[in-house]
């Protein structure tokens, strides 16, 4: 199929991006990568009147640290990800996810804030950036506000941005000493929506003391969502094998999936405790030689 037609705007700057927003409303939608928005077009799922297509906007494609966060600029390419070095040395959950993204021509296009944006809990950066803890920053007509990750998703392909805001930024703390993370995603073939992915950022002390954890859930849910009561069985824990199987369990008794081609609930809960646990010790192996 192909889209219904559409006007097409280019907008150089972000306040010329959001001036087309006030103008056009709820006509109008935003495009960066267009991986996520496009192929709801053909499908007709999205019938936009008017595309704003903010990836010519200079200055929002960085990677830094800065101010105690590693900023993210809206319109870093996964591909940017990929090939960072200091993503590499200190951001393994988000180097394991932006190598699981598709494929290679897709990461080429596709942006970190377009996969948040989209606010679809079967995208991989979500569930990475409430292991993180992220903020989000969105910026309107009024200026910049910042949003903690958990108020960012609404429901289903729901997010706190309002009509005339455009996410700009996303703010990942400083992992401490002795942090690690890991991403584990299980797919019918490389490109394809994930089965189920487990995202984990945690800190260890060197008592084997679990002081910080983060657990995002993938595409078990309508809206991205955190493994609360895992997170809560493991904190200021010392980590065993027995602590972790019992909050891998409670990650698959606590998601929400639906039976589709790629399984059945019962399938897709087991495949959440499989992969939690797993990415529960990488993560812990990686902050122990951080």
């Amino acid at each position: 199929m192909i889209p219904q037609a559409f006007d097409y705007e280019s907008p150089a700057t972000v306040g010329e991006a959001i001036a087309l927003l006030q103008r056009y409303g709820s006509d109008a939608k935003i495009l960066s990568g267009g991986h996520s928005l496009i192929p709801m077009m053909k499908l007709r799922l999205a019938t936009p009147e008017r595309i704003i297509d903010i990836s010519g906007i200079k200055g929002l494609d960085y990677i830094r640290e800065e101010d105690g966060f590693l900023k993210i600029g809206a319109l870093a390419k996964e591909s940017a990800l990929e090939e960072s070095a200091l993503i590499a040395r200190k951001y393994p959950l988000l180097l394991d996810a932006a190598k699981m993204i598709a494929d290679p021509s897709v990461r080429n296009r596709a942006t970190v804030g377009g996969n948040l944006a989209h606010g679809d809990a079967a995208n991989d950066h979500p569930a990475v950036m409430l292991a993180y803890r992220a903020e989000i920053i969105a910026t309107g007509p009024r200026g910049q506000r910042t949003i903690p990750i958990d108020e960012f998703f609404l429901g289903f392909f729901m997010t706190a941005l309002e009509p005339d805001e455009i996410l700009t930024e996303i703010r990942i703390p400083i992992p401490p000493a002795g942090s690690g993370g890991a991403y584990k995603k299980m797919e019918r073939k490389v490109g394809d929506y994930a089965t189920a992915a487990t995202a984990v950022q945690l800190t260890v002390d060197g008592n084997g003391v679990c002081r910080h954890i983060g657990i995002g859930l993938t595409n078990v849910s309508a809206a991205p969502m955190r493994a609360q009561r895992s997170e809560d069985a493991l904190r200021d824990q010392r980590l065993s094998d027995e602590l972790i199987k019992q909050a891998a369990v409670m990650a698959g008794q606590d998601c929400d999936p639906n039976p589709d081609l790629r399984g059945s609930i019962e399938y897709k809960r087991s495949v959440v405790k499989t992969l939690t646990e797993r990415a529960i010790k990488t993560a812990i192996e990686r902050a122990m030689n951080a």
